[in-house]
């Protein structure tokens, strides 16, 4: 780039633009932007650890969860006051809030341009009921507003497009896709798989969406015919309202159904301990714990629903089962538990695929050009 400009990318969560965006954040100062990284409700280590990366950080208050009308007419305000202050010629903001309120933000800011990554739809689009389709129609009506003035929109599964697309939401014509945010293979080890063992791996925030409860079902159906199968339980708590209660977990773990073994800050040798990585998952964008255990060499289970079937080669690199569905989830790990000595092969498969479709630089590349593009 010929003369230095600037881009503020806002988030929700501030781990997720260390663990999820990091490597965004460098390609985009590589590339000679000048990066100021936003996200709510960060301590003293999550600052330092995002400036730590090289860009400028800046809070800003977001009640990630629900409607509330004033949190989040405080949160359209002070991204509105940051962006004034700041005057970025590009913003670029991803999940669900940081979308719509940065978005409705840039076009009272100077209107830089704006760039909206859609990283999955969220449980709002995915339940029903009266007070969820309310619930639904004043999100769609948001995102409408919001999306209006995008330059681009980003899509990571074809399935969560086609919904924006057919509900008026986006134009066709501004919509895009990458393959899920990237993970930069180089970081994970393909490790040989100890067949001797039967370790089943669950990755996720404590969240119902995420299939906890079907992989607890799914566990004590497998572990009455194979009672040495172990069930590895990774993540936090959630203050969601959709959160998987952890005294169920803990208490679960104290009767030898899983072993919770709370939140990892690195989850690669919780991947290279395993030897089948399950994610029963309601929803997703492109959910980055398969790619990363795909990338570690192991075969994995998760659900055929949009954003997850797209990471799984069926019956090469894993198996798909339905979503919601224990007995079906606890079918495909005894599947798998019955030939074990096709594992390596189809670790090797999706470490081969994992390479192919979802190495971080590409996925980079492809946002980099978008935004030049903007």
């Amino acid at each position: 780039m010929s003369t230095k400009k600037s881009i503020v990318v806002i988030g929700g969560l501030p781990s997720s633009l260390i663990n999820f965006r990091g490597d965004f954040l460098r390609a985009l100062m590589a590339d000679g932007w000048t990066v100021t990284a936003m996200a709510g409700g960060a301590s003293e280590e999550d600052r330092a650890a995002v400036e730590a990366l090289g860009v400028s950080y800046r809070d800003y208050p977001i009640q990630r969860n629900g409607l509330s009308v004033k949190s989040d007419l405080q949160t359209f305000f002070a991204l509105r006051r940051a962006l004034a202050d700041i005057k970025p010629d590009v913003v670029f903001s991803y999940t669900i809030k940081p979308v719509i309120w940065g978005g409705l933000a840039t076009r009272f800011a100077g209107r830089p341009k704006f760039l909206a990554l859609i990283t999955g739809l969220g449980f709002t689009f995915q339940k029903s009921g009266f007070l969820k389709s309310i619930l639904r129609g004043v999100v769609s009506q948001l995102y409408k507003l919001s999306l209006m003035g995008a330059s681009k929109v980003i899509f990571q599964n074809s399935d969560n497009r086609q919904v924006f697309e057919s509900r008026g939401l986006v134009k066709p014509s501004k919509a895009v896709q990458v393959s899920g945010s990237g993970v930069n293979i180089e970081r994970y080890v393909e490790t040989p798989i100890d067949t001797n063992e039967t370790k089943f791996l669950l990755i996720a925030r404590l969240l119902y969406d995420k299939g906890i409860s079907e992989y607890i079902e799914a566990a004590k159906i497998v572990k009455a015919r194979y009672p040495q199968a172990r069930f590895l339980l990774v993540g936090p708590g959630d203050p969601s309202p959709n959160a998987f209660p952890i005294e169920t977990v803990t208490q679960l773990d104290k009767e030898g159904v899983i072993e919770y073994l709370g939140e990892a800050a690195d989850v690669r040798p919780h991947l290279q301990g395993c030897q089948i990585y399950v994610l029963p998952s309601y929803h997703e964008g492109l959910p980055r714990t398969v790619i990363e255990a795909m990338s570690t060499g192991r075969p994995v289970i998760t659900t055929d629903v949009p954003g997850c079937r797209d990471t799984v080669i069926e019956g090469e690199t894993g198996l798909l089962v339905p979503v919601k569905d224990a007995v079906a989830l606890s079918e495909g790990m005894m599947t798998m538990i019955e030939k074990r000595e096709a594992w390596q092969e189809m670790g090797r498969a999706g470490r081969e695929f994992a390479e192919r479709t979802f190495d971080v630089n590409k996925v980079n590349r492809d946002l980099l050009s978008y935004i030049h593009e903007a």
